[in-house]
């Protein structure tokens, strides 16, 4: 039992084996890109067209071939190239070398097929020279009624012309082109370089001057830069010396505002002592004129009528004095300013220089020694006025009322005078008066007008003139008789 089981499976797999390389040895099976011809015992399809060629075809799909009974071929349908190289004349009589591809394949259509199938079932290596002989003649055909410019200018015609022209005979051929393209034209005259020439020599020139154009640019805005970065650079240098100018400036400051607060504040001192020496001045003024002018002009309000045209006339000849002394002094003056100008101009012409470098650093300083200067310069103006105040407040009492401030002052020392006049009684050991007492009081009286010797000496010394002038007519000074001269 298990032997025939055993016969039975063996029968069976050589059976199966048996069919499987049967079925391998009938079925074929159309690539994608390939139409399987299939001819012989009924080798025909369910259409008209099929019935007429008298073969099968079939394409995308399998079928069953019977060995011996019918034949199995197979068509490529995939794309093929082919390079075009045809010597050709134009309508200008100019001999041109066209070179070009086509791309070509066999229809998808059963009319294509089966019409490349009869015509190059067996040759299929043979396409690419009839696709080339082909379009070499429509190619010069075509070529033929073109110029060269035309050739040049508008390939996209001369392609498609070639195509419609060649349309009839690819239908025919079962082929369909996919693409025919113009690779080059050449000519062996130069033609087409001497018509590219002027074009070429217009270009060229065309960009000379534009590269002229750009280096001109170029060079400008390269100067423009280096003026823009001369300037920036001049800038940041100016901006950098004015601020090291401020720092120099602030660290002077800084270096000067312990001067420059001592000078403030001894201005401030001194102005302070300036008000106390003109309140000093107005208290003089205010005293000389309780103490000395009001009773000198009660005094002498006696002798001011009688002194007016003597004290009138010298004043007229103090101010012609003053007025001479004046007009020189302005003279003097003048010549001196002048002179002084001269050399400040000088000096300032020479100092520019040096004082340009030295302004930052000495401006502190200076206003510093402005500071004192000007305070300094004022409290010494200030003590000056008050001075020249005072001493005009007295003079201008003496000048007025000096007959007033001399009797005062002899009056205030009338003992002391009368007592120094009678000293000279003292030294007499013996006296003889002649006159009896008469003569003792004559001699009194010139003893006692010793005193007004005095006072008239005072009043000439005053008015500018000496003691002799007022003795000239043998008069004494105060106007009285000539002293007895004493007998010893």
């Amino acid at each position: 039992m298990s032997s025939e089981i055993l016969v039975v499976g063996g029968v069976a797999i050589v059976a199966l084996i048996v069919l499987i390389m049967l079925f391998k040895a009938i079925w074929r099976v159309a690539e994608p890109n390939e139409a399987l011809i299939i001819s012989g015992l009924g080798a025909h399809t369910r259409n008209e067209l099929a019935d007429s060629l008298g073969f099968k075809i079939v394409t995308g799909k399998g079928t069953a071939v019977l060995p011996g009974f019918q034949t199995s071929r197979r068509l490529r349908l995939d794309s093929r190239a082919t390079n075009l190289q045809v010597n050709c004349v134009t309508q200008q009589g100019i001999p041109v070398q066209v070179r070009g591809v086509i791309i070509y394949k066999v229809g998808d259509d059963f009319t294509s097929i089966a019409n490349a199938a009869r015509r190059f079932l067996d040759q299929q290596d043979s396409m690419n020279g009839a696709i080339h002989e082909l379009f070499t003649g429509h190619l010069r055909s075509i070529i033929g009624n073109l110029t060269v410019e035309d050739l040049i200018l508008n390939r996209e015609r001369l392609t498609s012309e070639t195509r419609s022209s060649a349309a009839d005979e690819m239908s025919k051929l079962g082929l369909v082109v996919d693409s025919l393209q113009i690779q080059e034209i050449e000519d062996e005259t130069g033609y087409i370089t001497n018509l590219g020439k002027p074009h070429a020599a217009k270009i060229a020139a065309s960009a000379r001057i534009a590269e002229a154009q750009r280096d001109q640019e170029a060079t400008e805005a390269e100067q423009i830069a280096a003026a823009n970065k001369a300037a920036a650079l001049r800038d940041a240098q100016i901006k950098q010396a004015a601020y090291q100018a401020e720092i120099d400036e602030a660290q002077a400051r800084s270096r000067q505002s312990g001067p420059l607060s001592e000078a403030t504040a001894r201005q401030e001192v001194v102005v302070q002592e300036t008000r106390t020496a003109e309140l000093e001045a107005q208290l003089s003024e205010q005293r000389l004129q309780s103490q000395v002018r009001k009773p000198a002009d009660a005094k002498a309000y006696e002798t001011v009528t009688l002194s007016q045209a003597e004290r009138d006339a010298r004043i007229a000849q103090a101010e012609a004095e003053a007025k001479e002394t004046e007009l020189r002094a302005a003279a003097q003056a003048s010549q001196v300013k002048q002179a002084a100008a001269a050399d400040a101009e000088s000096v300032r012409l020479r100092g520019e220089a040096a004082a340009a470098a030295t302004r930052a650093t000495g401006l502190s300083e200076a206003e510093a020694a402005k500071a004192r200067g000007l305070a300094e310069a004022e409290a010494a103006k200030a003590r000056g006025l008050a001075e020249a105040e005072a001493i005009r407040a007295r003079s201008e009492a003496l000048r007025e009322n000096q007959e007033a401030v001399i009797a005062q002052q002899l009056a205030e020392n009338w003992p002391q005078i009368v007592e120094a006049g009678a000293k000279a009684f003292g030294n007499v050991d013996h006296m003889v008066v002649l006159n009896g007492a008469q003569g003792i009081e004559e001699m009194l009286a010139k003893a006692l007008t010793l005193g007004g010797t005095g006072l008239g000496l005072a009043r000439t010394l005053l008015a500018g003139g000496s003691p002799a002038a007022g003795q000239q007519d043998g008069m004494s000074v105060n106007g009285a008789e000539p002293p007895v001269k004493p007998i010893a």
